[in-house]
């Protein structure tokens, strides 16, 4: 038994004391130390575990801590599998670092990148699938094609993750020298100019922004459109961008808009960015939203079963980016585990996001469509179909409406049950069959389903 495993022991024989057998179990029971140095590296089974540690628990586990060891540390909470990507990491820093004396090197630090983002973890779908073959035919000719290669679309949809694959990609293959920045620190590197030392010059900040940004082979430049409140850093990055094109460097750039849509930017600007290749990544279709979320829930470790019906819910609840996406998912296992609930079902997740939903931009135009022509076809109001009134002037009609809105949408049971005052899915079921069956023999009611698809 390790040091690090007998302190543990000690300290968690002293939490155990200071809780209930309930508290104790749920958020202490399956923690590790992993490490006690400067920090003390505490490994938790599952991300609510991190947020509520952190939030509930600092000040008695600082305090536990102490009595144990005599010394404060900073705490921090991880994954086993986010130790796994550290000591990996670290790995491929060192082996860099052996390499023969006089050959330039290069590593995910000194390049600012993220190594949690690659291409291989990057989820691919017909949204996204061909800026992520573009991305990657950059990885493997850096200046040789596609140059500049300029990103952009909404934000959330994979463009920072997309450009640390880039970047890693080429630290991983070559030793070129690759630089990762936003656009605020390119800003804040180029205002430091302005400061001069005790000489009264500024001579070697100048020189050490030039090797920053000009003495390099990849320059990847995040969110380029907080450039435009800059004039003078604007001028900057232009003589910077000509320097690295005319050596044949590759320029990576990003922004929520396309080149022409930067109306703050100089023309000479935005003439430059469309030199190259201009890629946007479209919000994710169901089907890769679904993908992602297997992704996530795969990667979280998380020991209940998340059936089918709650990743389609939370699909089609959150369709306007992949960090609401995540975020919603993140709050559905967080709700199951507060509230110790042991199986995330669909009303659990519908509970769970109770409140949030309106925030997302998931409504349908075609839903609503619907409901306003079955609405008006009916002399009913669309708050009727929503509503929980049962009388057969409304509840026929709500059938109808659910009805087409299965057939004519490629909206889930649960979406449409959402839109429908947020009926569950076994409702919305119940009223397509209902009209599925009453078709098979009432002729009136196919001329009337006839009568509001021409409406719509």
């Amino acid at each position: 038994m390790d040091n690090n495993e007998i302190i543990w022991n000690k300290f968690l024989s002293l939490i155990k004391k200071r809780l209930s057998s309930l508290g104790y179990d749920t958020w202490f029971k399956d923690t590790h130390l992993y490490s006690l140095d400067e920090e003390a590296i505490i490994i938790v089974p599952t991300a609510a575990h991190k947020k509520h540690l952190a939030e509930s628990y600092k000040d008695l586990i600082d305090e536990v801590l102490n009595d144990v060891t005599g010394t404060n540390f900073n705490l921090k909470f991880v994954l086993e599998n986010e130790i796994e990507k550290q000591e990996k990491t670290e790995k491929i820093v060192i082996n860099e670092e052996e390499t023969q004396e006089g050959v330039p090197y290069n590593s995910y630090k000194k390049a600012n990148l993220n190594p949690d983002y690659t291409f291989e973890n990057f989820i691919v779908g017909e949204s996204n699938r061909f800026a992520q073959a573009t991305a990657l035919a950059v990885a493997e000719n850096p200046g040789k094609m596609y140059n500049p290669l300029f990103i952009y679309g909404n934000s959330g949809l994979g463009k920072t993750h997309l450009m640390h694959s880039i970047g890693n990609y080429i630290v991983q293959n070559s030793n070129k020298r690759v630089l990762y920045v936003t656009s605020e620190t390119f800003v804040t590197d180029f205002l430091g100019l302005n400061r001069r030392n005790s000489e009264s010059t500024n001579f070697d900040k100048t020189d050490a922004f030039k090797d920053k940004y000009r003495n390099i082979d990849v320059l990847i430049i995040d969110d380029i459109q907080f450039l435009g409140n800059a004039p003078k850093s604007q001028e900057e990055f232009f003589h910077t961008f000509n320097t690295l094109f005319d050596s044949k460097k590759q320029i990576i750039i990003s922004s929520d808009n396309s080149p022409e849509d930067l109306k703050n930017l100089e023309d000479r600007l935005k003439t430059r960015f469309s030199w190259g290749l201009k890629v946007n990544i479209f919000p994710p279709d169901n089907e890769l939203r679904k993908k992602i979320l297997r992704n996530k829930i795969a990667n979280m470790n998380f020991a209940q079963h998340i059936s089918d019906d709650v990743i389609d819910f939370i699909a089609n609840t959150c369709q306007s980016d992949v960090r609401n996406l995540e975020g919603a998912l993140t709050r559905v296992c967080a709700y199951s585990t507060i509230f110790f609930e042991e199986e995330i079902t669909l009303d659990l997740a519908i509970e769970a996001l109770k409140g949030t939903v309106h925030n997302a931009t998931s409504t349908t135009n075609d839903i609503i469509k619907i409901q306003r022509v079955v609405a008006d076809y009916y002399n009913i109001t669309v708050e009727d179909l929503k509503s929980k009134k049962r009388v057969s002037t409304i509840a026929f009609p709500r059938h109808i409406a659910i009805y087409l809105c299965r057939q004519l949408t490629d909206e889930s049971f649960p979406r449409i049950g959402m839109e429908f005052g947020g009926r569950d899915h076994s409702t919305v079921m119940s009223s397509c069959d209902r009209i599925t069956n009453e078709l098979k023999t009432n002729k009136q009611l196919e001329q009337i389903l006839e009568e509001i698809k021409k409406k719509l």
